[in-house]
Order: structure tokens, then sequence, then C-alpha cells
């Protein structure tokens, strides 16, 4: 391999590794499909972006995607957006995510309160074939909705696969998220049934929902059933329990679908037939619904999973999320491998920040995910995990949300494991994959994303809308690629699809980050480049702040950005209030509405009074203004704030 001079590597992987590697395995494939001889990375990610088609044609075979009627051809149409993949070729999402059926571990859910139950893949297609036949007979049809206010926990993989098995598209959201963040993205999609539990653990509490379920089937008119998944509930015994009563008309116990019997009969969908449907951050009003198909979304993901991932079938993978995150998504994607996966409903640091250390010893875990703000948070605590635990299955560490410091980076290989890949990932909700993500052939340099996806024609456009390398630029993609969004719900003609996009620069994504490949062919991300907060990594649009503060009696007007600390964004809210000086008391007012109504990540970490709040002419908040100011960067365009002078009061902050 070579590497670069200017850079001391912190890792290299052994020729071992590399030659045991799925992304060795795929190179070898290719040579001998293609004829060529890629001696290095670069070489083959070239190649992959120079021949999308042949290249994704490849992951298909390559993945043994379980599909019928041949397509008619790979891309019909290079221009973005509009690109279609795989005419002709029909399949079904569950049926690959299924494929195994033998009594190898599927699942291991493991609660806070010590709670764990094991399901193999046999048990598994069992449980979604009863569930699936239930949900049929509660009138679930190919294009209805299914949504979850659910944590992650085994019931919600269930579900979600009886739904896609039917050609319904799943929708979730994470309970810590308040009634109105419910009801902006559920009422929009209009859901046939909400699957859901009652209580949830979270950092030593039991959390009870029902309050809030009932406030939202009241909002939600197009519901028809309500499935309610038992307290501790365990899939191994499948105990007929109790569920309380709810205010509405038909509920059902989540255990009482699991008691058919009838076999599964998978419907094969077109290619591009859609599965789920994510939710950007509601920067300008209410989040939009981002439609995902299933085979762009098989693929994209057995891609980063298998090659980049090196995911095997003997592997145990987790990773910490919420299924209101795409994370949620990726991570389940692992079942096409046939792998086992770790699903955690709980706080990460409870009882104590050894936990999720020692649970890596406990289930054997190999590929471990989780993100810089936890890795700080142990590095404060000074806490050491190879002082107490072993780590011998860990072969890889995963990080996403916000970009590891140079400090996460050198500590993991101190403090850790010194033989461990440490895989930076980044990509979003958009495209509910990757851009850049690690690779098992290449070093890891601190700082840096270790590669390109291949595939993904990923660039640094300057503001001469050149490519660049070595200088910081927009993040932009210049090639269709299989898991792009098909479309956005109530969007018909497409305008708000476009306008997310491809308004920017002319037939190419641009996904508002600022990214600097390297000379390594690695990437360093800079951040957003738009208004979009991103804190600890997950992104909240600020219309939906917006929509609760500005309720709240004393205030006038507000702005909220993102203020650069340590690798990380925290989110400033600024109040302009009428009659009122702001204290303590309205403080702690602003910050539980928020709590309440949205979900603890949306609580701004500090609130100030400001005067006057800064919109363009046409009166819209400049917040990417205001986020520039406060991290003393240079604000461009300046002519199209009506007020520039109000700039000025938040050079302090």
């Amino acid at each position: 391999m070579i590497y670069s001079e200017e850079k001391i590597p912190l890792w290299i992987p052994s020729e071992k590794r590399i030659n045991e590697s799925n992304m060795n395995s795929f190179v070898r494939y290719l040579e001998q499909l293609t004829g060529n001889n890629f001696t290095h990375y670069d070489e083959l990610y070239k190649w992959s972006i120079e021949n999308i088609e042949e290249f994704w044609k490849s992951i298909l075979v390559l993945s043994g995607l379980i599909h019928s009627e041949s397509y008619t051809e790979v891309l019909d149409d290079i221009k973005m957006p509009g690109a279609k993949w795989f005419k002709g070729a029909k399949l079904n999402f569950a049926e690959n995510l299924l494929k195994y059926k033998d009594t190898h571990i599927a699942l291991i859910g493991v609660r806070e309160n010590n709670f764990e139950v094991r399901i193999t893949y046999q048990e598994l297609y069992k449980y979604v074939s009863s569930c699936a036949t239930a949900l049929k007979k509660l009138g679930v049809e190919k294009g209805d909705r299914v949504a979850a206010y659910i944590s992650n926990i085994p019931e919600a993989v269930i579900m979600m696969l009886a739904a896609t098995s039917i050609g319904a598209l799943w929708s979730s959201a994470s309970p810590d998220f308040g009634v109105q963040a419910v009801l902006d993205r559920f009422n929009q999609i209009e859901p046939k049934v909400l699957f859901t539990s009652e209580n949830y653990f979270y950092h030593g509490k039991l959390i009870n929902n029902k309050e809030k379920i009932n406030a939202i089937v009241k909002e939600i008119k197009s519901l028809k059933s309500l499935i309610i998944v038992p307290d501790e509930n365990d899939l191994n015994k499948l105990e007929n329990k109790e569920i309380s009563k709810f205010n509405f008309k038909d509920v059902v116990s989540f255990n009482d679908l699991l008691k058919n019997e009838e076999e599964l009969v998978f419907e094969h969908f077109p290619f591009d037939h859609p599965v789920y449907i994510m939710y950007s951050s509601g920067t300008t009003g209410k989040p939009k619904c981002i439609v995902h198909g299933a085979g762009g979304t098989l693929l994209q993901h057995y891609k980063e999973l298998a090659l980049h991932t090196d995911l095997k079938r003997h592997d145990v993978i987790f990773y910490y999320t919420t299924t209101g995150w795409m994370m949620w998504n990726w991570l389940i994607s692992s079942l096409q491998i046939g792998a086992t996966i770790v699903l955690y409903d709980g706080s990460p640091l409870y009882p104590d920040v050894s936990f999720l250390w020692k649970l890596i010893d406990n289930l054997g875990i190999t590929i471990f995910g989780t993100s810089p703000k936890y890795l700080t948070a142990i590095m404060k605590e000074k806490y050491i995990p190879k002082n107490e635990t072993s780590l011998t299955s860990l072969r890889t560490i995963l990080s996403t949300g916000s970009p590891l410091s140079d400090e996460n980076f050198r500590w993991v290989y101190k403090n850790v494991k010194d033989d461990v890949l440490l895989s930076s990932i980044s990509g979003g909700t958009d495209i509910i994959s990757c851009f850049m993500l690690g690779n098992p052939l290449l070093p890891v340099y601190s700082e840096e994303i270790q590669c390109r996806g291949l595939g993904m024609a990923v660039e640094a456009y300057n503001s001469k809308n050149e490519s660049t390398i070595e200088a910081k630029g927009e993040l932009v993609c210049t090639k269709p690629f299989v898991s792009m969004p098909l479309y956005f719900w109530n969007d018909p003609n497409g305008e708000k699809y476009f306008n997310s996009y491809f308004n920017y620069y002319p037939n190419v994504w641009r996904h508002g980050d600022y990214i600097r490949i390297t000379n390594n062919g690695g990437v360093i991300i800079y951040g957003r480049s738009d208004a979009t907060l991103n804190p600890g990594g997950v992104r909240i649009g600020t219309a939906e702040i917006y929509n609760v503060v500005e309720k709240i009696e004393y205030v006038i007007d507000c702005i909220a950005a993102g203020k650069n600390i340590k690798n990380d964004v925290q989110i400033y809210l600024f109040v302009v209030l009428k009659d009122k000086t702001l204290d303590d008391n309205l403080i702690a007012l602003i910050k539980q509405k928020i709590r309440n109504e949205l979900s603890p990540k949306h609580v701004p970490s500090k609130i100030f009074q400001v005067n006057e709040i800064p919109h363009t002419i046409n009166g819209k908040k400049v917040e990417i203004a205001v986020t520039k100011t406060i991290n003393g960067e240079t604000v461009e365009n300046i002519d199209s704030v009506s007020n520039p002078d109000s700039l000025k009061q938040f050079e302090i902050y």
C-alpha cells in the first residue's frame, strides 16, 4: 500500500487484515471482470465513478440481491434529478433482509434495565410472517404508511420488516420526541397504523408516554389501528401481557399480531418501490418527507456494510442510535449479510460510563458504532476502557454525527485499543447512507475520514464552482447514485426536491457541508454550509424551534444558530422580548417548552436576549449570517440583509 509522506498514520492495516477483507476480495473480482489492475484504492474509486453503471451492476451481483424479472438497463439517464436505476427489475425489500432462516442469532436486544432478548434468523422470519399476516388483516396494503413512535427494540425491526414485506412504507420517530414534533412528521404522511410502546427506560428512569400517545392519536385522523408493545416484552416467551387502555377505538397488542401461523409470501415490486420515509431538518418550515426506495437502499447499504465496514456473517455489529435517526435503518440492513445486530434501548452512560465498553466484551461485539460526543464524554470522565475490559473481539469503531477531533483519534488508539480500525463516516438522512467512510485497505490519519465511498462522485467545489484538492469547498456529488431520494412526499412537481439539492449547481447534488479532500484521498469535514443545526450529529431544523418559542407570550422574534465548540455544535438561541428582561425563570420556561414539544436534543445550550433579529429583504431570518458572526467568520452577501447593523450585536457571542 502507498501511504502519505506528509502525515504519519495512527493505524495501518496488517497484510492479514487486508487479504481477508471483503474489499480485497471485491478488488480481485473486478480485476478478473474488467482486466484492470487496481494497485491502490484511489484507482478503484476512480474506476467506480467513471463506470458507474458497471460498478453498481457489480454490487448487485456481489450482494446476491434477490430479484425477479431482469432489468432492461442499469441507468436510464445520468442527469440529476431524474435518474432511474435497474428499470424492469422487481424485488421485495424485506425478503432481502430475511434471506437467512437458520439458528444464527439475528438480533440481540438489550435494555437499560438489564433486560436482554435474543432472536435467531429462523425466529425473526417466523415473527415477521405472523406480523405481516396480521397487518394485512388490519387492512394494511401496498403503498400504505406504517408509522412507529418507538425505541430501539427488536419489535421495531419485526414491525418494519412486516410492513415493507407487504409493500407498505415505514416511518419512525424516537419516543423522546414531543407531540408536536411527531405530528409535524406523521400528519404529513397520513399513516394507517401507529406502532408504539407505553413506556421506555432512559438514564435510570421509567418514562411513561401514554399521555403523549393519546395526544398524537387524537390528531392523526388517518389512523385505523394503534399497536402497543407490552411493557418489558419478552419475545422469547411471548406471554399474553395486558396493555393499558388508550383513547382510541382500535388498540391491538403487538403480541397478538404474532399468533398467526400463515407463511409469508413475498410480492415483488419495482426496484424503486418506496420503503422508507425519513425527515429533513425543517429549516424553512415543517420537516420535508424524504422517500427512499427499496433497491437503492439495499445496494448502497450492502456496499457500505460489506465493503467499507468489512462486515461478515460472523460479526456482531452495534450502533448507538434511535429509531429517529437514519443510522437505525443503516444498522438493520446488516441483516442482508447475516450478521448479528445488537439493539440498545437506553442511555449510553447508564449506570456508568463503562456500560457500553463492557457490553462489547459480554456480547462479543466486533464493530462498535458511536459518536464524537460519546467519546468526548468518556474522555472527560477519565475512564480508560482498556484498563477494565479486554475488548478482544473489537476490530472496528465507527463514528458519525460530527467530525472526530485529533484528541478523539489519539485517545482511542491510546486508551481503547491500538489495533482497531477507527472509521469516521459521514452522509445523511437525505441519502440514507454515506458519502465518505472507512476502508479496511487504508491507513487511518488523524481528523480525516479515510476515503470517499465507491460509486459516489464526491468533490469539493470552491467559489468558482471548480473541483479542488486540499482546499475547503462545498460537498457536491456530480453523478447519480442508487440511494438518492425517490421524491419528497406531497411534492407533486418535485419543486421542493429540486430546491433542496439541485438549485445551486446545475445537475449536481449540493449536500450542505464544507469539506476538504486531502492528498491522502481522505476527507475533512468543517460543518454545515446551510442553516441546519447539527449538535452531536443530530440534524435539527430551526423552524421547529421557532414554532415553539414564538408562541411564548413575551417572545416577539427569535433566531437559532450553531456555535462551534470543540469539534461539536451547540445551539444558541437569541430572543427579542416585549416588555420583559430575560431571566433564569424565562430561560427555564423556554427550554422546558422546547423539551416537551420537540425533544431534549432541540433544547439550546444557551439563550440570549438581543434587540433585533436580522432578516432578508423578503422577511426571512438570516441564520447563516448569524452563525458565521458568532463563529468569527466573515459574512458574505450582506446586501441581502435588510437590517445589516443588527449583526453587530452577535459579535460578542
